[in-house]
């Protein structure tokens, strides 16, 4: 194309690479500033979606991660009562065995008896207890939440008043409200009493101990599900820091170098001047 007046195409071109070298200086200067590749919508449209639900999956992953946590540590308050529950049974079958000897008074075996119902009294007490508003020994199935898709699963507490342990506290042959150490007939039977609930105890705390086992498996199987989420959702909308330095450089050195040649083009009309003798 020769010199023309009215159209100045190579002005036209300049500014039109100008305006595009300026839009992707601005795209990744918003990209930097943000740390995110997908600044908007339009950036990644299929890849905001698949963002958006990894999104939501890592955040039930970590709900259920909670559930798992305040599972265990219902089962951990569970099992340190059941643990003093077991010295009690420990020291109550010290007792019985004591209160055998023919040796013994009967104002000795008063005070056994005494520290007997005591103890009984301790694990009808500790029967009530409970954890957030959760009781901790009414035998009842909670089910845990233990993923994002809403898989689940059931812990059975131990129940302190019933079975083996109601024995204890139960009617005994003097009518005291406990089993009787009395005498060394009677002390023979609640030793027998005695030693059911401390097996009763013994099953009970391995079965909490195996549902503590499995949610902390659990619970690991959810930290590392939840890593791999987050690092794949880094894949799609973090911004490569590096990578993108190396962008802005460039598109900054398009736009000062496509200024420079925009007012170079709007220069070349003077030279039309030279032609009319100007």
């Amino acid at each position: 194309m020769g010199l023309v007046i009215n159209t100045n195409t190579a002005a036209s071109t300049a500014a039109y690479n100008l305006d595009q070298s300026t839009n992707m200086l601005n795209e990744s200067l918003a990209r930097l500033s943000s740390g995110s590749q997908i600044v908007n919508a339009s950036d990644d449209p299929a890849g905001l979606a698949e963002s958006i639900e990894l999104n939501a999956e890592i955040g039930q992953t970590n709900a259920a991660n909670a559930n798992v946590s305040n599972a265990q540590s219902l089962l951990q308050t569970q099992d340190g009562y059941l643990q003093q529950v077991g010295s009690a049974l420990d020291q109550m079958a010290t007792l019985a065995t004591e209160a055998q000897d023919v040796t013994k008074s009967p104002t000795q075996l008063a005070g056994y008896q005494s520290e007997f119902n005591a103890l009984a009294g301790y694990i009808v007490s500790t029967a009530g207890e409970s954890f957030n508003g959760v009781t901790l020994f009414n035998g009842a199935t909670m089910s845990v939440t233990t993923d994002a898709n809403g898989g689940t699963f059931s812990i059975t507490s131990a129940s302190l008043g019933a079975g083996k342990y109601l024995a204890l506290t139960g009617s005994a042959a003097d009518g005291s409200g406990a089993q009787s150490i009395s005498s060394t007939t009677l002390a023979a039977a609640t030793q027998a009493v005695v030693t059911a609930a401390i097996q009763q105890l013994a099953t009970d705390r391995a079965t909490v101990g195996a549902n503590e086992e499995r949610l902390d498996f659990v619970g690991d199987n959810l930290g590392v599900l939840n890593n791999n989420l987050a690092a794949a959702n880094s894949q799609i909308t973090d911004v490569d820091v590096a990578t993108e330095s190396t962008n802005y450089a460039k598109y900054q050195i398009l736009v000062q170098s496509g200024t420079a040649m925009l007012a170079q083009a709007n220069q070349n009309p003077q030279s039309v001047l030279k032609l009319l003798g100007q």
